[in-house]
C-alpha cells in the first residue's frame, strides 16, 4: 500500500505548473462566455415564461425540466452569468466567482434543453474544476490585491497534480467516447458522412471552397483519420512519445472545425483551450502569460 501511495504521489499529485489553470481560467471561460452571448442577448426568450417551453415530460430518460422564469428574473440571470464568467476570467474572488458561474452554467443547461449543445455540458464541469482550484492565485486580480496587502508574499508557480490531472484526463475520455460513438453510428460503415457535414446549414465559405476544390476521397481518409484519433485518444495523450503529435494533430482537427462549420467555433475555441494547457509544454504558457515572479523583486 505504501509503494501504491508513493506511486501515486509521483505520478498523480506531483506539483504541476499553475500557468496551465490559468490558462483554462481565462480562454475557457471567454469561449464559454462567447457561446453563451447569442441566447444572452435573448435572456426573455431563452429563460423566461415569455418565450417557448418545453412541456414537462415524465420520463426517466428526459432531464430535469426547470418552469420558466418571470421577465425581470430572466435577464437577472443572465446579467448574473455575465458577470460571473467576467470575474472569473479576471481571477476577482476566483472562487466564489467560478462557483457561481458554474451554477449558473449548470441552471442554463436545464432550463433550456433544446439548445443545449456540447459546450452547454461541459461549461459547467469546467467552471466547478476551476473553483475548486487555486486558478486565481496568478494572473489576477486576487493576485494583485494580494501583493497589495502583503508586498512580501510568494505567488505559487505550481499547484497540486490533481487540478491539472483533471483536465488531462478529461480529454482524451472526452475524445474515446465521441470516437466509440462515431462508431456505432454511420462514421466506420460510410465513408462519406463527414462530406456530407459540409453541405449543412452550418457551412462557412471555407467548407464550401474546400468542398470543391478537395477530391472526395480525402473526406473519407480526413473522416478515418479523425476517428482513429478520437477512439485511440488515451493511448495518443497517455504516451509521451505520442503526445506532442495528438496535440499537434487535435489543434488542427479543432482549427478546421471552428473555420469549416460556422456557429461550432466556441466549442473549438473551448476544445483547443483545453488541448494546449493541458499538454502544450508549459514554460510556452508561461512566457505567453507573462507571469511576473513568483517572489517580489528585492
Amino acid at each position: 500500500m505504501r509503494e501504491l501511495v508513493a506511486l501515486v504521489e509521483r505520478h498523480v499529485l506531483a506539483p504541476r505548473p499553475i500557468a496551465r489553470l490559468v490558462v483554462v481560467r481565462i480562454c475557457a471561460s471567454l469561449a464559454i462566455l462567447g457561446f453563451m452571448s447569442s441566447r444572452i442577448v435573448h435572456a426573455d426568450d431563452w429563460l423566461s415564461v415569455a418565450g417557448f417551453r418545453l412541456p414537462d415530460v415524465e420520463d426517466y430518460r428526459q432531464p430535469l425540466a426547470l418552469p420558466g422564469l418571470p421577465v425581470w428574473a430572466a435577464w437577472t440571470v443572465a446579467a448574473a452569468l455575465v458577470v460571473a464568467g467576467l470575474a472569473v476570467v479576471a481571477g476577482a474572488l476566483t472562487r466564489w466567482a467560478a462557483g457561481v458561474f458554474a451554477v449558473l452554467l449548470a441552471y442554463v443547461a436545464l432550463a433550456d434543453r433544446m439548445e443545449a449543445f456540447t459546450v452547454s455540458k461541459l461549461a459547467p464541469v469546467v467552471a466547478l474544476a476551476l473553483c475548486l482550484s487555486p486558478s486565481g492565485a496568478r494572473a489576477s486580480v486576487d493576485a494583485w490585491r494580494l501583493r497589495r496587502r502583503d508586498p512580501a508574499a510568494v505567488l505559487p508557480d505550481q499547484v497540486s497534480g490533481g487540478c491539472v490531472l483533471f483536465f488531462q484526463v478529461l480529454l482524451p475520455v472526452f475524445y474515446f467516447s465521441s470516437g466509440l460513438c462515431k462508431a456505432r453510428g454511420d462514421w466506420k460503415s460510410d465513408n462519406f458522412v463527414l462530406w456530407t457535414h459540409l453541405h449543412d446549414s452550418y457551412q462557412t465559405p471555407v467548407s464550401w471552397f474546400l468542398a470543391n476544390h478537395l477530391p472526395v476521397e480525402m473526406w473519407s481518409v480526413l473522416q478515418r483519420a479523425v476517428l482513429v484519433f478520437e477512439f485511440a485518444a488515451p493511448v495518443w495523450f497517455g504516451l509521451p512519445w505520442t503526445r506532442s503529435v495528438a496535440l499537434v494533430f487535435g489543434a488542427g482537427m479543432h482549427l478546421m472545425i471552428g473555420l469549416m462549420f460556422g456557429p461550432v467555433i466556441w466549442f473549438s475555441l473551448l476544445m483547443l483551450t483545453l488541448l494546449v494547457a493541458s499538454y502544450a509544454p508549459a514554460p510556452w504558457l508561461a512566457r505567453a502569460l507573462r507571469l511576473g515572479p513568483s517572489r517580489p523583486v528585492p
